[in-house]
């Protein structure tokens, strides 16, 4: 019955805001406001051009340090080392998970059976 009256309620609603926007004439033109014309307005009077800034040059960027193939091994490994770490931590709080679930279902079970047997005496 709910759904109902939502559904016709916004068919009334849907026909109302019909009825607010009809036009006669097809053809008739837009206007769309924008923010370019405010904009250009505003910067009319600037008469002033940009000014470089000497400190701003790529020229003070440092070179990366070299990184030999060893040290890279050792990045590898240790990223190795971690990625282990992490899914066995993943694997052990799974099983955790798994183990409190199966406690629950096991007390659940024992209620199950208690209430059983309370109901039979």
């Amino acid at each position: 019955m709910k759904k109902f009256t939502r559904l016709a309620l916004l068919g009334a609603a849907t026909a109302a805001l019909a009825a607010c926007g009809s036009s006669d004439d097809a053809s008739s033109d837009l206007e769309v406001d924008t923010v370019e014309i405010p904009a250009d307005e505003a910067l009319e009077p600037v008469t002033e051009e940009p000014v470089a800034d000497p400190a701003a040059t790529l020229d003070a960027v440092e070179e990366p340090a070299a990184v030999d193939s060893e040290t890279a091994n050792e990045a590898a490994d240790a990223a190795e080392n971690v990625a282990a770490a992490v899914e066995a931590a993943e694997a052990a709080e799974a099983a955790a998970a798994a183990d409190a679930a199966a406690a629950a279902d096991a007390a659940e079970a024992a209620e199950t059976a208690n209430a059983l047997a309370a109901e039979e005496e």
